[in-house]
Formats: C-alpha cells, sequence, structure tokens
C-alpha cells in the first residue's frame, strides 16, 4: 500500500493534521530527554487527540465520531511517520549514489 492508497481514506479536513505531526515529530526529534521509538508513539497520541477535536467541533462529540476520529489520528500519524522516513532513505540513497 503507497501513501496515495493511505490519502484515499484520510478525511481531507484532516490532511491539515499530517504537515503539523511531522513539524512536532522534528521537534520531538531535537529533544534529547526523549528517545527516538518513542516519536510514533507520542505523534499518535497527539493525533489522535487532534483528529477528535478537529471531528468533534465540526460536527458532534457522538460515539461515531470519537471513533473515527481515533481513526483519522492513526492514518494521520501513520502518514507523518511514513513521510518523514520516505524523506530520510530518498536522502541516503542519494548520499550513496553520490559516493
Amino acid at each position: 500500500m503507497l501513501g496515495n492508497d493511505i490519502l484515499a481514506f484520510i478525511r481531507p479536513e484532516m490532511l491539515v493534521l499530517i504537515p503539523v505531526l511531522i513539524i512536532l515529530g522534528l521537534m520531538l526529534k531535537k529533544a534529547t530527554y526523549i528517545e527516538d521509538w518513542t516519536i510514533p508513539i507520542i505523534l499518535g497520541g497527539i493525533g489522535i487527540i487532534l483528529a477528535i477535536l478537529i471531528l468533534g467541533f465540526a460536527e458532534d462529540f457522538t460515539g461515531e465520531i470519537i471513533l473515527n476520529g481515533i481513526l483519522q489520528g492513526i492514518l494521520a500519524a501513520g502518514m507523518a511517520v511514513y513521510v518523514h522516513q520516505l524523506t530520510i532513505q530518498t536522502r541516503s540513497q542519494k548520499r550513496g549514489m553520490a559516493l
């Protein structure tokens, strides 16, 4: 499954979360007291909370909206981590070719 396939499942109003989570991930990466393996977990939690808030204030805080917010938050966090890893892998591949 490629990034475009995952984007088909993310609601348009949730797309704003992806760059926000990427920026938060970069900030967490620079923090010396946070280990790298915890960053995707933290981003997932933040993504879930923000998605529930966005959907809840746009519509209403029903069970369906909260469940949808959880799923949308996980997808947005997954896309943020995917984009970050894709960027890292592309850069390392270009460096390897230049040598």
